[in-house]
């Protein structure tokens, strides 16, 4: 999945870059091209990034609940000692 989403990040900055290019000569195309990079950026890569990153987490050990205020109170205490 890494590998993945390296390849498609990097296909989508050079889809960007060929847009730039290629829009002083035809605006259209170029409009084209720049609008369908951003769209797969924003709608494949941002989700599936996501999802990579938090596949394996729990939701449960960034929400602030009394048991983790209690966590985060001891450890600033035996920081300080």
């Amino acid at each position: 999945m890494k590998y993945f989403l390296t390849i498609l990040f990097v296909s989508i900055l050079i889809a960007l870059g060929i847009g730039f290019f290629i829009k002083p000569e035809d605006q259209a195309t170029g409009d084209l091209i720049i609008g369908l990079a951003l769209m797969a950026g924003f709608f494949v890569l941002m989700p599936l990034f996501i999802y990579h990153r938090w596949k394996d987490r729990s939701v449960k050990d960034y929400m602030l609940n009394k048991e983790n205020i209690e966590k985060m109170q001891d450890y600033q205490k035996d920081k300080k000692i």
